[in-house]
């Protein structure tokens, strides 16, 4: 129940100083990601001192003679600096991977040859901060995923078969070359384990047990980022193909499924217009089954082209994320066509920011009711043309 209770305070007061700062355009992917960056420096420094990046050549080099405490924090540090960038990408496999080098590297400053309280802590309120902020993160593009996917691949081997290499004396047969610590490393990692190479010493059974929990965690994860966005596009043009096709040409694309996209869409449908809905979510089966329907994220230009887009009469971007809408805006205009644009504002703060993307129309029938409602209560008069100023901006 603590522990509940904890997490609900945390979720709390993320969303707290959202709205008290605005900043729903940058918070809390931006301020995480310095946070993971800063971290990543100061663990080099804390645990590598001045001279890190000289270890970090010597490693590229190849000189190998170091001391194999230095190797952990080393790979956990470019680590955290290489995933401060996904985070401001807002890519759930960086979140994923962030927050398993929060975890490493609060074991490492806990237990690690220089431990560090303090760093400890800025690592645990970090790895706090990362998880109760997991909503955020929720964008999966397969180009970006593939990068990270493959760095993390990529040092994680190091880890494995460097560590190995350094450790090569407490394993039976003695491992006295990189090919081999290669091969240990990737057999461990794979879980196939021939039991040709046997760990001896407390150190090193450790160490592969390290491997093995990494190497399990970090190639499900890689695997599934990578491969989740493929078979969603295959299962969206599934759904997609069991709808009520049609000529995408001189239509409307309808984005979103709250209640002023399914009303537009309905009034457009009785007026005999050509509608396209576009879903982030595919419908429940038996649902919409007459409606043409687009499955995908509405601010990706392929999945904008695949709704005809760049041929309708209009896009209507009606989703309850304002930031969406105007990525939405942005993604069908870089697409090209004569479209019209339409964006739905449901916060007064952020009407400013979505003029900025320049939409043909911005429309904020919710941001007009408490003005009205006081507008009322206070005696003001209301005219027609104030209401179409206000709701149609």
């Amino acid at each position: 129940m603590a522990l509940e209770s904890l997490w609900q305070r945390l979720r709390e007061a993320r969303q707290r100083w959202a709205g008290v700062l605005r900043a729903h355009g940058w918070f809390p992917h931006v301020p995480l990601a310095l946070l993971l960056a800063g971290g990543g420096l100061k663990m080099l420094h804390a645990d590598l001192g001045q001279d890190w990046q000289r270890y970090l050549a010597l490693v590229m080099e190849g000189q190998f003679d170091q001391h194999p405490a230095l190797l952990p924090p080393l790979l956990i540090g470019l680590g955290q600096l290489t995933m401060s960038v996904g985070l401001l990408m807002r890519s759930r496999l960086a979140w994923t991977m962030a927050s398993l080098l929060s975890i490493a590297a609060l074991a490492s400053l806990l237990f690690g040859v220089h431990r560090n309280v303090p760093m400890a802590i800025y690592s645990a309120l970090v790895l706090l901060a990362l998880l109760a902020s997991w909503q955020t993160f929720d964008r999966s593009s397969l180009a970006a995923s593939t990068l990270f996917a493959f760095t993390s691949v990529v040092m994680l081997m190091m880890y494995a078969t460097l560590g190995s290499y350094y450790l090569g004396a407490q394993f039976s047969p003695p491992i006295t070359d990189l090919v081999t610590a290669f091969y240990y490393a990737t057999i461990t990692m794979t879980t196939v384990g021939y039991g040709d190479i046997v760990p001896h010493t407390p150190e090193s059974r450790l160490f592969a047990v390290s491997v093995v929990v990494l190497g399990v965690a970090v190639f499900a994860t890689s695997l599934t980022a990578v491969v989740s966005p493929m078979i969603k596009r295959s299962l969206q043009r599934i759904v997609n193909q069991k709808g009520r096709t049609m000529k995408r040409k001189d239509h409307y694309v309808v984005i979103g499924n709250t209640s002023l996209a399914i009303n537009t869409w309905r009034e457009l449908a009785k007026r005999g217009q050509s509608v396209t809905r576009l879903l982030r979510d595919a419908p429940a089966e038996g649902e919409l089954s007459d409606v043409d329907i687009v499955v995908g994220d509405s601010s990706d230009i392929d999945v904008l082209r695949q709704a005809g887009a760049h041929e309708a009469k209009a896009v209507l971007a009606m989703r309850d994320d304002d930031a969406e809408n105007a990525f939405t805006v942005l993604a069908a205009k870089e697409l090209g066509g004569t479209a019209r644009t339409v964006a739905a504002v449901n916060d007064a703060r952020h009407l400013s920011r979505i003029k900025l993307v320049q939409p043909d129309v911005i429309i904020a029938p919710q941001v007009l009711g408490g003005e009205l409602t006081a507008m009322l209560l206070t005696g003001e008069k209301v005219t027609a043309d104030f209401v179409l100023q206000r709701v149609f901006q």
